[in-house]
């Protein structure tokens, strides 16, 4: 067994939490769903097997595959001063045949 599988089996539940922030509800987010890919926001930490493990153990589906992007915050100006919007995560899970997740339902 690997490093990265021995970590990621001993994710405790409040990691399982950490690690996924929240749902993406877009229309391009929810035209995946046709295609059982689900999009979260999840921690910058966050690993793939993590992801995996997270959204299998928490929603009880099966996870085929996870594919992650970084979005960079903006710099935005609000009354002439300069800032910055956060830096996010995101992850697209691909769900096996047949599992889906209900986002509107909540956890």
């Amino acid at each position: 067994m690997s490093k990265v599988a021995k970590k990621v089996s001993s994710l405790g539940t409040e990691r399982l939490y950490q690690v996924i922030e929240s749902p993406v509800i877009t229309e391009k987010s929810t035209k995946g769903n046709e295609q059982n890919k689900v999009t979260f926001n999840v921690a910058l930490d966050a690993t793939k097997p993590e992801i995996k493990k997270a959204v299998e153990d928490i929603f009880k589906v099966k996870v085929t595959d996870v594919n992650t992007l970084r979005v960079k915050g903006k710099t935005k100006r609000f009354r002439g001063i300069p800032g910055q919007r956060r830096d996010r995560k995101k992850a697209i899970v691909t769900l096996a045949e047949g599992s889906s997740i209900d986002i509107a339902s909540g956890l």
